[in-house]
């Protein structure tokens, strides 16, 4: 099954992923402002539509705002 949280198939089909494309060709704030719009958008409709899905999105987009790439896994 797929992961529709951390970077899903469809984000990555150019070759790059959306939100990489998206961080190199905005300001730090225009991405910032981009993490921080997601972050109200899937916590406002996840009683809505996609309940834990949508609250580990907000997540995502969170950890970026705060300066920690959600994608990356820790190093023990």
């Amino acid at each position: 099954m797929e992961d529709n949280v951390n970077s899903p198939s469809h984000y990555t089909a150019g070759g790059i992923e959306v939100i990489d494309y998206l961080k190199m060709k905005l300001t730090p704030e225009e991405f910032a402002g981009f993490c921080k719009g997601n972050v109200i958008k899937y916590t406002s409709r996840a009683n809505l539509k996609n309940g834990d899905e949508d609250l580990k999105k907000a997540a995502f987009y969170a950890r970026f705002i705060a300066g920690d790439d959600p994608r990356v896994k820790p190093t023990t």
